[in-house]
């Protein structure tokens, strides 16, 4: 592989991915910035790097270019096709991973651990929720058709990299998730205002799964109806409710306690 100059087509693609239609099409997404480029594991297939001048002279593209290509372009050209206002000057084409559920549920029979969230439109709150759920050991973050793209670039900058650590599926049927869910015994429980008991009263050790709503309007009723139960973060200040991503790590950290209790 080499170090090559930028070309024409490598601008103009990298400048149709910032588009999540063609993000799909290639099935591809763009890790940038030197700190998540770091991050991507060895097993993740990457297409290409692209760099900027200002990049290359004051590091060793060298490491980047042993198994793949590495296009160098002019500070402004990079600019253009950053996600970011201060871009770092490097950027890599990743391709996506695709996963199974039933796979995941077979491999963490027991123990297993799910954020399931409908219809989450904030890519800070889904950044969040990915790499919370990397921290505490989840088996997986399920997305709802009509949430975030996972592979928007605040999304991937918001997980710190935590996108490469644990399968994020997306574009699910919900329902037919929680279906799912419930045929492999998992027990399914929904975050809801209307709920009487508190994660503290659960038995978190087994296979579980979280129902999170959309910021705005929460689950739909059809949605929550099909939870074992409801689930009540207690808030005994004057708040009406918490984001999306704080309830999220709520549930998530009283599962880890009860989990490192028990070892």
């Amino acid at each position: 592989m080499a170090v090559l100059k930028g070309t024409n087509k490598i601008y103009k693609n990298m400048k149709l991915l910032k588009t999540k239609k063609e993000r799909d099409k290639q099935c591809v997404f763009v890790c940038e910035g030197i700190r998540f480029v770091e991050e991507i594991p060895k097993d993740y297939e990457v297409l290409y790097y692209v760099v900027s001048e200002s990049f290359e002279n004051n590091n060793d593209v060298s490491i980047y270019s042993k198994n793949n290509d590495v296009y160098v372009f002019e500070d402004k050209l990079f600019g253009d096709m950053s996600d970011t206002e201060h871009p770092q000057g490097i950027m890599a084409l990743c391709r996506k991973k695709t996963y199974d559920i039933n796979d995941i549920i077979s491999k963490n029979s027991g123990r297993g651990f799910y954020i399931a969230c409908e219809e989450l439109n904030d890519p800070g709150n889904l950044g969040t929720i990915i790499r919370t759920a990397d921290a505490c050991g989840a088996s997986a973050v399920i997305l709802s058709k009509g949430s975030v793209d996972v592979y928007n670039g605040k999304v991937l900058r918001s997980t710190m990299g935590s996108i490469f650590h644990l399968p994020v599926i997306t574009d699910t049927d919900i329902k037919e998730v929680i279906n799912t869910l419930k045929k492999n015994n998992i027990k399914v429980y929904a975050a809801h205002l209307k709920g009487v008991k508190t994660p503290y009263s659960f038995d978190l050790k087994n296979d579980i799964a979280y129902l999170i709503g959309n910021e705005a309007n929460g689950l739909k009723a059809e949605t929550s109806d099909m939870a074992d139960e409801y689930i009540k973060i207690p808030m005994p200040g004057q708040a009406e409710s918490l984001n999306a991503s704080v309830a999220a790590a709520v549930l998530m950290y009283e599962t880890v306690r009860q989990r490192e209790v028990v070892k």
